[in-house]
C-alpha cells in the first residue's frame, strides 16, 4: 500500500486503528498488558521469536515496566499511545528505515497470534491496514498528544462504566505516565513535556482542556460514538 505521506526518519505520525467489525480487542486485563509488552518486545531490529521466550533470555534486566524501551535499536520513538476497548492510538517516530512498518507489522501480527490462540479464534483482528496521518506542525502534535492521552475521557468510556459492569471494560493511555502518577519510562516524552519545562501541571491543563473542548463540540453535533454497538460486545 502507498501512504499519501511516507515514513521519514525524524518526523512523527499518528498512527490507529480499530478491531474488525469494531469488535473489542481487549476483554481482559491481560490482553492490556500483552499488549503493551508487545509494543516494547516488539520494538527492535531484532528477530525475538515467541515473547514468552524472550522474556526469560532478558532475566537480568528487571521485569518491570521502568524497563520498558530499553533495546539497543528500536524501530520507533513512542511518544503518546491509548489502547480503548476496540481501538488504540499512537503517536510514533520512525528511528531507522521502515521502523513504524516493522513495528505496527510486528504488533499486529504477534498480538493477533496471541488473542486468536487464547479465544479460539480465526482470521484478522484488525480493519485492514492500520491509519497514518503525518503530524506537520507543533501546534498540531501537541493538540494530538492530548486527543490521545485522554481519548479514554473523550471517548465517554467513563460513562459507559454507569451502564455495564466495569469490570468488563478495559483501557489505558500514556496520561498517567505523563502527569508523573506512573514512574515508567515507556514514553519519549520529551517532545511535549520539554516544551513546558517540566511543569507538568501546565500540561495537564493544556490536555484537560482540549478534551473538553472536543467532548463539547461532539456533543453538540450529536456525534455518535458507536456506543450501544460498544456495550453489547461488552455485555
Amino acid at each position: 500500500m502507498r501512504r499519501k505521506d511516507p515514513f521519514i526518519i525524524g518526523q512523527y505520525y499518528h498512527i490507529y486503528n480499530r478491531g474488525t467489525d469494531k469488535r473489542v480487542v481487549f476483554m481482559d486485563k491481560y490482553d492490556l498488558w500483552r499488549f503493551l509488552q508487545s509494543m516494547e518486545e516488539f520494538n527492535t531490529l531484532e528477530p525475538i521469536g515467541s515473547i514468552y521466550e524472550n522474556k526469560y533470555k532478558k532475566k537480568s534486566k528487571k521485569d518491570t515496566l521502568d524497563e520498558l524501551g530499553n533495546q539497543a535499536t528500536k524501530l520507533v520513538d513512542i511518544i503518546v499511545y491509548s489502547l480503548n476497548p476496540n481501538h488504540y492510538h499512537f503517536i510514533l517516530s520512525p528511528l531507522v528505515e521502515g521502523g513504524i512498518e516493522k513495528f505496527m507489522h510486528k504488533l499486529g501480527v504477534g498480538f493477533t497470534r496471541y488473542f486468536n490462540e487464547k479465544y479460539k479464534r480465526t482470521g484478522v483482528l484488525f480493519q485492514g491496514v492500520y491509519k497514518s496521518i503525518l503530524i506537520k506542525t507543533d501546534e498540531y502534535l501537541m493538540y494530538v498528544s492530548a486527543y490521545i492521552n485522554l481519548n479514554n475521557k473523550i471517548h465517554f468510556l467513563a460513562h459507559l462504566e454507569t451502564k455495564i459492569n466495569k469490570n468488563k471494560l478495559f483501557y489505558t493511555s500514556s496520561w498517567d505516565e505523563y502527569i508523573g502518577k506512573k514512574k515508567t519510562n515507556f514514553c519519549n516524552k520529551s517532545i511535549i513535556l520539554d516544551r513546558y519545562e517540566d511543569d507538568i501541571k501546565e500540561y495537564e491543563e493544556f490536555a484537560e482542556s482540549v478534551a473538553e473542548g472536543i467532548i463539547e463540540r461532539r456533543t453538540e453535533e450529536r456525534v455518535d460514538f458507536d456506543e450501544d454497538l460498544l456495550i453489547e460486545k461488552l455485555v
